[in-house]
C-alpha cells in the first residue's frame, strides 16, 4: 500500500480529516460542522464531546476511503483552533464544562485588572498582551465558577488542555496528557524564553501546575491513536496558524503568510530570535523541531470569514461565500461605505475588546451588494493594518503567501495586492493548515528528511500584483482609518 498521512484539522466551526499524499496532494477529505453556543452576550462555547465525536467520525471516514484505494495512513498530525480551553476529569475521562472558545469575552474585565497589575511581566515572559483571547483567564474563570472543576483541581484529577491536548487524550484512550509548544505558548502561562510553564504566571492566574499537559516539540512521538480503526502514531501537533505557516514552508527568516479562516492571522518568521513588538503584535513560538526553535511576529484579526458567515446565517443575504466574488466585481467602487467587523472586539494592532461592529458611511442607495463588497474590503483593510505593524517592527515586506478558504476569491486577493501595495502569492494547495500538520507528522515518521526537503514542495498557483494608483489607495485607507476611529 502507498504510504499517506492523516491530518486532523479541528477548527472553530468544523472538524476535518484529510489524507495527504507525500507530495502534498489531497487524496480524501471529510468535514463536519459543530454547534456554536452563545450562553450570554460575548460568551462563546463549544461542546468538546461533539468535537471529539465529529473528529472520530471524519477520521474513520477518510481512513476507510483510503484503504479502499490501497492507501495506507502511517502517521497522524493534528492542528487546532488555538486558545480554546477544555477541562476534564483525568480519572473518569468526563468533560466538566463546555469548551471556552478563543472568541469568548467573559473575562475581559478580569484581564484589564490583571493587565494593570502584572501586564509588563506577563508580556515580557509570554510575548502576549493580557487578553480574554488567550487561555489563562478562561481557566481561571472555570476554577472560580464551576464547583466540579474546583473540586477536581483540589483532588488533583483536573486536566486542562487546548483542543489538541483534548483530542490527543481521546485518541490515545485517555492515556496521554501532552501538548505542543505552539499551543502552550498561547495560554499566557508559558515562558517563551525558558520554554516551560512559568511559576510566576501560574501564580498570577491561580492555575495549579498539575492540571497542565506536558509540553513537547512539534514533531514528536506524542502517543498512539488506539481509538481509531487503525492504530497510528500521532507524530505532529501545531496550533492552526503555526501549522499554516509550516504548510506554506515559511522556514526562512523574513518569510510571511496570512491565513483567512474564521479570523485572519499573519505570521512573520523572525528566526531563532524573539522580536518584541511595539506596534500591537504578538511575539510567539513558530515551531520547535528537535532543539531548534523559530519564533514569529503575529497579527491576529478576530473576524474575517466569520463576517461572511454572518452575512449568510444572520442577514441571509448570501447562500454561499462563492457568490461574493461576482458581486464584488460588478458593484460600484463606493469609497463611502466601510464595514468594521468588530463583533468580538478588535485584535491587532488595536486590542480594543470593547469595540463592536459598525457599518459606516451608508446612504439611501446602499444595498446588499455594497455590504458584500464592504465585507471583502474589510479583510483587505485589516490585513493592511497588520502589515503596517509588522513592517514597523521588522522591516518592509515585498510579498505575502496567503491561504485559507477565502483565498479562492480572486477579486479579494487583487484588492489586497492593491491596498497593501505588495505581491500576493497563492499556493497550489490552499489547505495549508492541515498540510502543515501532515508535514510535521511526516517529518517525525521519516517520510521527509528535513525542512529543506519539505520547502521544495511549495508551488505558486497565482500571483496578484498591485494595480491601483497611490492617490486612490491613500483615499481608501484614510476612509478605513476614520471608520475604525469612529467605534
Amino acid at each position: 500500500m502507498t504510504q499517506t498521512l492523516l491530518a486532523i484539522d479541528q477548527g472553530t466551526t468544523s472538524s476535518r480529516a484529510i489524507i495527504f499524499m507525500p507530495n502534498g496532494d489531497i487524496a480524501f477529505s471529510h468535514q463536519i460542522e459543530h454547534q456554536q453556543i452563545y450562553p450570554e452576550h460575548g460568551w462563546v462555547e463549544h461542546d468538546p464531546n461533539e468535537i471529539w465525536q465529529n473528529t472520530k467520525t471524519v477520521c474513520e471516514h477518510v481512513i476507510t476511503e483510503a484503504q479502499k484505494e490501497g492507501l495506507s495512513p502511517v502517521s497522524i498530525g493534528i492542528t487546532n483552533q488555538r486558545e480554546t480551553i477544555v477541562a476534564w476529569d483525568k480519572k473518569t475521562g468526563e468533560t466538566l464544562y463546555n469548551a471556552l472558545v478563543w472568541q469568548d469575552q467573559r473575562t475581559t474585565k478580569k484581564c484589564a485588572e490583571i493587565e494593570a497589575k502584572h501586564g509588563q511581566i506577563i508580556t515580557q515572559k509570554t510575548g502576549l498582551p493580557v487578553s480574554a483571547y488567550f487561555s489563562a483567564s478562561k481557566m481561571q474563570w472555570l476554577l472560580e465558577n464551576v464547583p466540579a472543576i474546583a473540586q477536581a483541581a483540589k483532588e488533583e484529577r483536573l486536566a486542562f488542555g487546548t483542543i489538541d491536548s483534548f483530542l490527543l487524550w481521546k485518541l490515545t484512550e485517555e492515556k496521554v496528557h501532552r501538548t505542543d509548544i505552539t499551543n502552550a505558548c498561547r495560554t499566557l502561562l508559558f515562558n517563551i524564553h525558558t520554554k516551560e510553564w512559568d511559576a510566576a504566571l501560574l501564580e498570577i492566574f491561580s492555575i495549579p501546575l498539575h492540571c497542565l499537559p506536558n509540553v513537547k516539540p512539534n514533531a514528536f512521538d506524542f502517543g498512539e491513536a488506539t481509538a481509531l480503526p487503525l492504530k497510528l502514531p500521532i507524530q505532529g501537533i501545531a496550533g492552526d496558524q503555526q501549522a499554516a505557516t509550516i504548510g506554506q514552508t515559511c522556514f526562512e527568516e523574513g518569510m510571511i503568510k496570512s491565513t483567512y479562516g474564521t479570523g485572519c492571522f499573519m505570521m512573520l518568521n523572525t528566526g531563532p530570535k524573539i522580536v518584541p513588538s511595539t506596534h500591537g503584535l504578538l511575539s510567539t513560538v513558530l515551531y520547535q523541531i528537535g532543539d531548534e526553535t523559530n519564533y514569529a511576529l503575529e497579527g491576529s484579526i478576530f473576524v474575517a470569514g466569520a463576517a461572511v458567515q454572518w452575512l449568510r446565517d444572520q442577514l441571509k443575504v448570501i447562500d454561499n461565500a462563492s457568490e461574493m466574488e461576482a458581486v464584488a466585481e460588478k458593484c460600484s467602487d463606493d469609497d463611502t461605505v466601510y464595514f468594521v467587523p468588530a463583533f468580538a472586539g478588535l485584535g491587532a494592532p488595536y486590542w480594543n475588546a470593547d469595540a463592536r461592529g459598525a457599518i459606516v458611511g451608508m446612504t439611501l442607495d446602499t444595498n446588499r451588494d455594497t455590504l458584500i463588497r464592504a465585507t471583502l474590503d474589510a479583510m483587505a483593510y485589516q490585513t493592511h493594518d497588520l502589515l503596517q505593524a509588522i513592517s514597523a517592527d521588522a522591516g518592509k515586506v515585498s510579498s505575502i503567501r496567503v491561504d485559507g478558504g477565502m483565498v479562492v476569491n480572486n477579486w479579494l486577493l487583487q484588492r489586497m495586492a492593491d491596498l497593501l501595495n505588495v505581491d500576493i502569492d497563492r499556493p497550489q494547495i490552499i489547505e495549508t493548515t492541515a498540510l502543515g500538520a501532515a508535514y510535521l507528522a511526516g517529518l517525525q515518521h521519516g517520510i521527509y528528511d528535513s525542512l529543506e526537503g519539505i520547502q521544495k514542495q511549495w508551488q505558486k498557483e497565482k500571483q496578484f500584483k498591485p494595480n491601483m494608483e497611490d492617490k486612490i489607495r491613500q483615499k481608501k485607507l484614510r476612509g478605513w482609518e476614520k471608520a475604525v476611529k469612529s467605534l
